[in-house]
């Protein structure tokens, strides 16, 4: 079953489809609550950087999930975060890295009347140990006040990851050594979370649909 939601003009959207529960996946040793409100997360605020990548258009529709039906989901906050090309995340101390202070690659946006949130961002790279991935968290509070999240991630295409990371700066990393099927994580759900990448220009647009279970 599906429905439409009403813009603010009176307008309507394109059909939403029919509602699936998104599985959650696990946050990571990486998140960090940095609270950057902001579409394009490419920025590291602290010196005017810009992450070098593949440029990836994300555009993500949080929606509630009622039975068969399901509805936009206004008012929700998405955080997304991600490595870079050469596999670093931002703001965090790691055996091979440390970021500490640096907010690169991280960012939320609020989810408007149409449950949509878009971000600016780049293909990521990867690190040893898993696959190509990237994160993202919803928190929200429903009608009754009490409060929602979801935490999990998003996957790519191996075939698409190993023509994209040919390119640089990806190739200065080397060969990637897991992919999906080998990914303990991508295993417990992750082909339901598959972003289908289109080419644009230079770089890719992505679009994906999140269902929410609030109860």
């Amino acid at each position: 079953m599906s429905e439409s939601t009403q813009g603010k003009d009176g307008d309507f959207s394109l059909p939403l489809p029919a509602c699936v529960v998104s599985p959650e996946l696990t946050e990571g040793p990486y998140f960090v609550d940095e609270g950057l409100n902001r579409s394009d997360i490419r920025l590291n605020p602290s010196d005017g950087a810009v992450s070098g990548g593949t440029l990836l258009q994300l555009k993500l529709r949080v929606l509630q999930v009622s039975g068969d039906s399901c509805t936009a989901f206004q008012g929700a906050m998405v955080d997304i975060w991600q490595c870079d090309a050469l596999g670093v995340y931002s703001d965090v101390a790691d055996p091979g890295f440390n970021t500490t202070g640096q907010q690169f690659l991280r960012g939320y946006q609020v989810t408007d009347a149409g449950g949509v949130v878009q971000f600016t961002t780049i293909y990521p790279g990867w690190y040893e140990g898993r696959t190509v991935h990237m994160h993202f968290k919803i928190r929200s509070a429903g009608a009754s006040g009490q409060n929602h999240e979801l935490t999990s991630q998003l996957f790519f295409d191996d075939a698409l990851t190993d023509r994209v990371h040919a390119g640089p700066p990806y190739a200065g990393k080397g060969v990637r050594t897991l992919r999906n099927d080998g990914d303990g994580i991508y295993q417990d759900g992750g082909d339901r979370l598959m972003l289908d990448a289109t080419p644009a220009g230079e770089g890719y647009t992505a679009e994906f649909d999140i269902g929410l279970q609030l109860g």
